[in-house]
């Protein structure tokens, strides 16, 4: 399969120079009480536990999302920065629990924190980031507690959903999308509205804001799992098939189940649960990279954006719009050149 670069989601704010300049700018200031928030001098320990993830670096799509959300408001009211930094506290406050039930070993090219200094050091640096969003919600707005605190029950919800797996006859296709809405959708939103509340936004461009911020996230989500059966090792830092490794079934299998085709030998491949075995799930993903399940899983990953770029209609035409739109088109391409061409 043809190698392929994606643009990284910060690219956006080429849209807009100004902008651009703005963003950056309080984007560092972000990751300086980022990092100032989980030092704790009286138990430093805790503090590198804590610290672990965050010095590994990220995306930071979450915090780019409340600063461009901030931009419908007030974008320099003090708000809009601590946003910022609760949602990316909340996501990897959810990534050192992740990892705990996954018994992952690497998150982002470093060593766990549970693999590192155990499963409780692990959970508690979790819960430790937990407490400090808590902490900074209660420092802006009883409404920013509410929507902190209904954010962080969907994202258990759907940590549970995908934990218990679907109820026997359950719809598999509501049961996957459930699960992402409530883990990836949701942090994106809380991201979203927490911007625009810090910044002081109406309530209508709110609204727009969480409801594209939900569809972005689908569609983020979707691409993620296109990319853990496609993507090669050396472009991604990380061996394919993960989701397997652990027994997800994601959408693009889900899709590639139902192919008359391959689906019977999938069913076999896949019955034993988690795929450990090597061979086992080499064969099943060359028979997923030929089927028609990753063009099919894109087609979703478009139609999500396009309900996002539909939600952001009813937003001023400022530049920051314009970023959240291409923003759409960044997460798209994630996944295009692996559904166009496809594994023989």
């Amino acid at each position: 399969m043809a190698s392929t670069s994606h643009r990284a989601p910060h690219d956006v704010l080429e849209v807009d120079r100004a902008l651009g300049r703005r963003v950056r700018s309080r984007m560092s200031e972000v990751e300086f009480q980022l990092h100032a928030t989980v030092t704790n001098p009286e138990e430093p320990r805790l503090a590198i536990a804590a610290a672990h993830l965050l010095a590994a670096g990220g995306k930071r799509i979450r915090p780019l999302l409340a600063l461009l959300a901030g931009e419908f408001g007030d974008p320099a009211a003090p708000g809009v920065r601590t946003a910022a930094v609760i949602v990316e506290l909340a996501h990897l406050a959810s990534l050192y629990h992740d990892d705990v039930m996954d018994e992952a070993l690497t998150r982002r090219g470093v060593v766990s924190a549970n693999a590192r200094w155990g499963n409780s050091v692990a959970v508690l640096a979790g819960d430790f980031l937990l407490a400090k969003t808590a902490e900074l919600s209660a420092e802006m707005s009883t409404e920013v507690v509410r929507t902190q605190s209904a954010a962080l029950s969907r994202l258990v919800r759907g940590q549970l959903l995908e934990t218990l797996g679907p109820q026997p006859g359950a719809d598999l296709h509501a049961h996957y999308l459930s699960v992402i809405r409530d883990k990836t959708g949701t942090l994106l939103s809380l991201a979203t509205r927490l911007g625009a509340l810090g910044a002081g936004a109406a309530p209508g461009l709110v609204r727009a804001l969480d409801a594209y911020a939900e569809a972005l996230g689908v569609a983020f989500q979707i691409a993620d799992d296109i990319l853990d059966l496609t993507e090669p090792a050396e472009e991604s830092g990380k061996s394919a098939g993960i989701d397997l490794v652990h027994g997800l079934t994601t959408l693009p299998v889900l899709y590639a189940l139902e192919e008359d085709r391959i689906g019977a030998e999938l069913r076999e491949l896949l019955g034993g649960g988690p795929v450990h075995d090597e061979a086992r799930l080499a064969r099943t993903l060359t028979l997923l990279g030929g089927s028609d399940a990753i063009a099919r899983s894109h087609a979703e990953v478009e139609r999500h954006c396009a309900v996002a770029l539909d939600a952001l209609s009813v937003l001023p035409a400022i530049p920051a719009r314009a970023a959240l739109a291409d923003l759409c088109a960044v997460v798209a391409e994630r996944s295009a050149a692996y559904a166009l061409t496809p594994a023989a």
